[in-house]
């Protein structure tokens, strides 16, 4: 399948991994995409090759967690060095916790494991336009002029891409589109880019928001009206089906069409004609129809709000666009395409950097009104900021929802702190806790104890133990399966194994595997 994100030159990658299982999938998957793979089992054996060449890699996909130099230490030890390669951190555990520590350490975005061969490459794809200006800057001037091909919409979520893929299809016909989401999350952008890809890329592209007209005025904006048809129709009006006409189109928040309206919106899909208010004769438009709504449409036929047979005749092909909440994946890219977008529309024409820790922070926010929330604070952050950096303090609003977020400098705690015990590991868990947190995970390894006898005063068997000792790790060390079987001095193949065969479920190891 050729996607939106489609590889235009080769690259040089970086694997740094310790498992030589995973090294081999990740060489394959990226090799099929054109790209030179170099590989090193360490972190340190990666930081020698970087030094040795410093020029020579595009792009380094990183394991958070190794033994001899950690994911954390390694990006460290980077930054040190003062190279700008993009990093991609690979992470055995989606949540938040582990996207904000990724970020934190400077990240240029993270993947969970096991990772698709489609999601790693758009991620190395997405990396290697970092200093691609041209690019950047072609973006922003599709904005404002309204032309948007799918190569502008930016996404690394699996979910996107198959959103994206879909659209892509739906562009090479005139099918009816619905595009399900909520408000916010670019069903318009969506729309426009199936538009582009069609064969009615150069028409009329005519956009109707259905809750933001008068009740009394959607006919008429809709499908036009004759000179004197009612009071105050002091002349002719075509209506956007007829401005639409050969082009396509896009009734957003569908939803709030009037019933009495639905009818003639029905008539206009199924025959092409169209009914202006005060004439005497029907219309011919051949016009490309997309849709959208925030609502349930089925929920909203079942309620009588919206006619069945409409329904129906719209909903041919629906795709749902996931809430930005739902696909944090795409936040630190939307984040630097805004960022660059903005700044170069400033006066000044200073090119805008994003720092991590403000990537952390932005990338913590579930953001309810999705990519137009984001796309207004990135503005609002751009316009007021004194420096040629946005950082944490330049988004206090977005802080000020976070009640329990830590504004840290976190290589600079890992460095504060390695001399306390130099051979300590940081777990890919691993952010600043509050003394309270402290106690409460030390209290809860307490309360955890694994007993050695039974209630009878037997010795435990051994199988027992073993088994309530692998729940409590993937309790204690939530879920990192390398960090489990490094604890417990396993491989990671034993481990997966031994879940099977005691029927632990990794993400819910209090409970028996169904």
């Amino acid at each position: 399948m050729t996607g939106y994100n489609e590889l235009k030159g080769a690259g040089q990658i970086l694997v740094v991994e310790d498992d030589p299982v995973q090294r081999r999938l990740l060489k394959n998957a990226i090799e099929r995409s054109g790209h030179v793979v170099h590989q090193a089992e360490n972190g340190r054996i990666g930081l020698e090759m970087v030094k040795r060449d410093p020029g020579l890699f595009n792009v380094i996909v990183l394991d958070l967690m190794m033994p001899e130099m950690t994911g954390l230490e390694f990006l460290e030890a980077l930054h040190d060095f003062g190279t700008q390669i993009p990093v991609i951190v690979q992470t055995g555990q989606g949540g938040i916790e582990t996207v904000v520590q990724a970020m934190r350490a400077g990240a240029f975005d993270f993947v969970v494991k096991p990772v698709s061969p489609e999601r790693i490459n758009t991620s190395i794809s997405n990396a290697m336009k970092l200093d691609q200006r041209e690019v950047k800057a072609r973006t922003g001037r599709r904005s404002r002029s309204g032309s948007v091909g799918f190569d502008d919409i930016v996404s690394a979520s699996p979910a996107m891409i198959r959103v994206i893929d879909l659209a892509q299809r739906a562009s090479q016909s005139n099918i009816p589109v619905v595009l399900e989401g909520e408000s916010g999350v670019g069903k318009e952008l969506v729309a426009r880019a199936i538009q582009s890809g069609g064969d009615r890329a150069t028409k009329p592209f005519v956009t109707v928001n259905c809750g933001a007209i008068p009740h009394n005025l959607v006919e008429s904006i809709l499908f036009g009206h004759e000179k004197g048809a009612f009071t105050g129709a002091t002349e002719k009006h075509i209506g956007k089906f007829m401005e639409a006409d050969g082009g396509t189109i896009f009734l957003d928040e569908i939803g709030d069409l009037p019933l009495e309206v639905q009818v003639k919106l029905l008539r206009a899909v199924q025959q092409g004609e169209i009914e202006t208010v005060g004439a005497r004769t029907a219309h011919k438009v051949n016009v490309r129809l997309i849709s959208a709504t925030n609502k349930d449409l089925i929920e909203e036929v079942k309620n009588g709000h919206f006619r069945e047979d409409l329904y129906y005749r719209l909903n041919v092909f629906p795709i749902t666009i996931p809430a930005l909440r739902k696909r944090k994946e795409d936040i630190p890219h939307l984040v630097r395409v805004f960022a660059d977008r903005f700044s170069s529309e400033q006066k000044n024409g200073r090119r805008m950097t994003v720092n991590a820790g403000a990537l952390a922070l932005l990338t913590a926010y579930d953001w309810p009104g999705n990519i137009r929330q984001l796309e207004n604070a990135i503005f609002r952050a751009v316009v007021l900021a004194e420096g040629p950096e946005l950082t944490e303090a330049d988004f206090p609003q977005i802080a000020a929802q976070l009640p329990n977020y830590e504004v840290v400098d976190h290589l600079a705690l890992v460095a504060n702190n390695s001399h306390l015990d130099p051979d300590a590991e940081f777990p890919e868990d691993y952010q600043a806790e509050s003394v309270a947190e402290t106690i409460r995970r030390g209290a809860e390894a307490s309360d955890n104890a694994i007993s050695s006898v039974n209630q009878s005063g037997d010795v435990r068997r051994l199988a027992d133990v073993e088994e309530e000792l692998i729940r409590f790790a993937l309790k204690f060390y939530r879920g990192q399966m390398s960090q489990v079987a490094r604890k417990l001095g396993i491989g990671r193949s034993t481990l997966y194994r031994k879940l099977k065969d005691y029927g632990i479920d990794p993400d819910n190891p209090q409970k028996d595997a169904a």
